[in-house]
């Protein structure tokens, strides 16, 4: 089967999730730089949702590069994956809304981790399924990086009836280290 429905359904996915993360912002009533204070919360939120989503959708592409053919156990976990994506907004904006209370925050960490247990749940299956020679096996390797996000975002998660701020920082941290670009995918596509 041809990878290039899997890429654009994908595509659409997610710009619909950013599209009703936007419209989920608030317009300031005001017109001046005060008016804006009371939706930092919100807008912070948006941001690092934004920040993240990119981050998806920048893996995926790599991801889909290296992907040779696509077979019904790939498109199911990649609408596992989608699905996790999608809840995205709701989680944002209840966090943003909530000024950050520790349940919204505990719910933002889970579907972070659900959403990065299904991409390690796709890109197995890719793997699998173009078996232990393909191209993206060899780029992600022992896939250290998405290991240490996993358990990162499980330690979050917890941390966040702590004190929600530390699993906020948590997920800016795993944010800026997927920001980094990964040359692991974009070194052997070079090849």
């Amino acid at each position: 089967m041809s990878k290039t429905r899997v890429e654009a359904f994908s595509d659409a996915v997610i710009a619909i999730v950013i599209t009703i993360m936007v419209l989920e912002l608030k317009v300031p009533h005001g017109a001046d730089w005060q008016a804006l204070a009371p939706l930092r919360p919100e807008f912070l939120s948006y941001a690092m949702s934004f920040l993240y989503l990119g981050i998806y959708w920048n893996n995926h592409h790599h991801m889909f590069q290296m992907t040779e053919r696509v077979n019904g156990r790939i498109l199911w976990a990649n609408m596992h994956l989608l699905f996790w994506l999608s809840l995205v907004p709701f989680t944002t904006g209840w966090m943003g809304e909530s000024r950050v209370a520790p349940l919204p925050v505990s719910l933002y960490g889970a579907v972070l981790l659900m959403a990065a247990v299904s991409y390690t749940i796709l890109q197995g299956t890719i793997i699998s399924d173009q078996g232990p020679g393909s191209k993206l096996r060899a780029a992600v390797g022992n896939d250290r990086k998405g290991k240490l996000s996993l358990l990162a975002y499980a330690a979050a998660i917890p941390l966040a009836f702590v004190h929600p701020r530390i699993s906020i920082a948590i997920y800016a941290v795993v944010a800026l280290f997927w920001l980094v670009p990964d040359r692991r995918i974009e070194s052997k596509l070079e090849r």
